[in-house]
């Protein structure tokens, strides 16, 4: 598979086409994600367990936002132009 070939993107502002091995890297990074976050729902579901749920947040949140800066550091949205601005 090439990795030069870049996809169309999303219509969001910001956001620009992206190659194929950026997407198939952020698409990695979700499933990981996601491993994770059904390992802490079981986590949290555990009754005998009994986490403290204020540092539970914390960690889920933390763990949410760190993936969040990966995918934003492969992306690398850019700042929107707003609409009464036109087209720069």
């Amino acid at each position: 598979m090439s990795t030069s070939k870049p996809h169309a993107g999303l219509p969001v502002a910001g956001y620009a086409a992206q190659k194929e091995n950026a997407v198939a890297k952020v698409n990695e990074s979700k499933y990981l994600e996601e491993r994770v976050l059904r390992f802490l729902d079981e986590l949290a579901a555990d009754a005998e367990l009994a986490a403290d749920p204020r540092w539970f947040a914390i960690g889920r949140t933390s763990i949410e936002q760190g993936f969040m800066a990966v995918n934003r550091a492969v992306f690398k949205p850019a700042r929107a132009c707003l609409p009464e601005e036109g087209a720069q």
